[in-house]
């Protein structure tokens, strides 16, 4: 992915059923980011800071959606563990699964010397965005 190029149009297992990105995002904004993997401190730390800023996002019609190299019952654990220490609700924005990496590959987002207990590599700390 480069500045300027259209974010594709994927389809997705996420915390709140399969979507496509494009379909989700629809004519407003999006914000697309990821973290290397579900249940290490600092994205959980993350992950509810961005939920407590969800409604001035919402207010602007910018829609978020995360990415992490876990599956969606690993994310559905983690989003208990964002909402414990975000002190929050629920997590509105869904978590996308890519236990394969496939997606991370795809879009340029593995950290080539951040490896999982495997060996494998994860995704960088980054974000994109999206105007339909």
């Amino acid at each position: 992915m480069k500045l300027g190029d259209v974010f594709p149009n994927e389809s997705v297992e996420t915390t709140q059923g399969s979507l496509s990105l494009h379909e989700y995002w629809g004519d407003g904004w999006g914000i697309f980011f990821t973290h290397p993997a579900d249940y290490t401190p600092v994205c959980t730390t993350e992950l509810s800071m961005v939920e407590q800023m969800a409604p001035e996002f919402a207010k602007r019609n910018v829609k978020m959606i995360a990415l992490s190299c876990n599956g969606v019952d690993d994310h559905k654990g983690w989003s208990e563990d964002i909402k414990a220490y975000g002190k929050v609700d629920n997590v509105s924005y869904p978590i996308i699964a890519d236990p394969s990496r496939e997606l991370a590959v795809k879009f340029g987002m593995l950290d080539p010397e951040e490896k999982d207990a495997a060996g494998l590599p994860l995704t960088a700390r980054l974000s994109s965005s999206w105007s339909g």
